[in-house]
């Protein structure tokens, strides 16, 4: 496309991509939640264009991030579909909790380095869990913590190196270091990613305001928790939830017994909790924005990298292909660029966004991006694109066709890489919000076999990263 801004670097617009960790949109007001406050987030989508239904493409920490740096789907940007792992000196599988040298993702162009070939600076704040350390993927500056979750005693690593203990909560040290970084700006335009841990667990490691914001007996539960008239109660992981890897790893004995009374709607509204931290962050960029004079000149992309099942078909975590791990917020606030809107034809999604963010800032999209760029629908040009359906993958084993009414699923064998012929799933959106009626093999309208059809031609055409030549 033509450069919208003629070649001039001080006409550029600044770009945020500010990302939550395990926020499903259910648990948002302006996505229709009426017990949560979310006021600050609700701004950005009245000022912006929100898309009601965004989705995940992998719902796992390491793949969806892997997936937004790349424009790529995770099996082409990380070769598998899950998070990577290593085996530690005692030869047991863990998440590394650092990133490494060495390029094995990610080995096509990637967001921070299209922006950083434009002439921006470009840097990281907050949580990475990417493979590759974020220098040699195209960070000119990175503050992350490491991998496992914590918000008090967290280790932050600044650029390289082991990195050294904050004595606050990490989402506060976190936001002091972005209002630092924005109120030293100067006239070259910037790329930042801006990673807020929260709502991910632990969720009692956080300030007791949060913690004690949401009464339990207020808090809404969705209909699919129930199985029988009974939700669901998971000891280990209600635990996870509350403390965890210092309850999975290290065993802390105060995190071996749950508190007294400790249920769904306890775990929720400390979930609510959370997010309100979330959106209190989100406030504080903004207003960081405004008074540093940048708030007409930023791009600003508010999203989670997927959702949190939270007792829904008795499934806790994330991971699976249902509507409460793939479901999120996507929200594009730029009013000097897109008048406020709601999208509701367009499913949008994670490897959307690197190719709208360019497209939007006059760069080139690389060939190896498979996402779509959303300008036409955020410029009003159309209200979807030809092509309005997602793809998402799991490490479950499941591949899925999300579109704005339907989701169609397919099971993977073991090897994840051959289709299973049982296990499929079909379910009506509209009529069918929670999932409780799997229609695949009980209606013969035609749409579910163009679904299935559509779904395994993309499994089969869409490449893994070491079907592809080095780069």
């Amino acid at each position: 496309m033509a450069d919208p801004f003629g070649g001039n670097m001080s006409d550029r617009p600044n770009v945020i991509v500010c990302m939550c960790d395990q926020l499903r949109s259910f648990e948002v007001g302006c996505y229709g939640n009426e017990v949560i406050r979310t006021p600050h987030i609700d701004r950005l989508a009245a000022e912006g264009v929100r898309f009601e239904h965004a989705v995940s493409n992998n719902p796992v920490c390491m793949p969806a991030r892997s997936c937004l740096m790349s424009g790529q789907y995770s099996r082409t940007c990380m070769g598998a579909l899950n998070n990577h792992k290593a085996l530690d000196r005692n030869g047991r599988e863990i998440m590394p909790e650092y990133p490494v040298d060495m390029r094995e993702h990610l080995r096509d162009p990637t967001l921070p380095e299209q922006f950083k070939a434009l002439g921006y600076d470009t840097a990281l704040f907050g949580k990475w869990h990417i493979h590759p350390a974020p220098g040699i993927v195209g960070f000119d500056h990175s503050l992350f913590p490491r991998v496992h979750h914590r918000h008090t005693g967290q280790t932050f690593v600044e650029n390289t190196g082991p990195g050294d203990v904050v004595d606050r909560f990490s989402v506060a040290f976190e936001a002091d270091k972005v209002g630092e970084y924005l109120g030293n700006r100067g006239d070259t335009p910037f790329f930042m990613f801006y990673s807020i841990s929260p709502p991910h667990m632990p969720l009692l490691d956080a300030p007791q305001r949060y913690i004690d914001m949401y009464d339990p007996d207020e808090i809404p539960l969705r209909p699919n928790v129930y199985i029988d008239g009974e939700l669901p109660y998971q000891e280990n992981w209600f635990k996870i939830y509350l403390w965890d890897f210092l309850y999975y790893d290290e065993h802390l004995p105060y995190t071996e017994s749950l508190p007294d009374g400790f249920d769904l709607q306890k775990l929720i509204a400390l979930y609510y909790g959370m997010t309100a931290w979330v959106d209190d962050t989100v406030g504080r960029l903004m207003d960081t924005l405004e008074k540093n004079g940048l708030a007409d000149d930023t791009i600003v992309v508010f999203l989670s990298d997927h959702g949190d099942n939270l007792g829904s078909h008795h499934q806790f975590n994330k991971g699976q292909l249902i509507e409460e791990s793939i479901r999120i917020p996507m929200i594009f606030h730029a009013p000097k660029c897109w008048s406020p809107d709601v999208r509701t034809e367009q499913v949008s999604q994670i490897i959307d966004v690197m190719p709208t963010l360019l497209d939007a800032c006059g760069a080139e999209i690389p060939d190896t991006v498979q996402g779509r760029s959303l300008a036409p629908v955020l410029n009003g040009a159309c209200n979807a694109l030809v092509d309005s359906d997602a793809f998402i993958e799991t490490g479950s084993g499941e591949i899925g066709l999300r579109t704005p009414t339907h989701l169609y699923g397919i099971r993977l064998e073991q090897d994840r890489h051959t289709t299973s012929d049982d296990g499929d799933c079909f379910y009506d959106l509209e009529a069918d919000p929670y999932e409780w009626e799997n229609l695949a093999g009980k209606r013969d309208d035609g749409l579910q076999k163009r679904l299935r059809q559509r779904l395994v031609e993309w499994h089969e055409e869409t490449p893994w990263m070491n079907d592809k030549p080095s780069q």
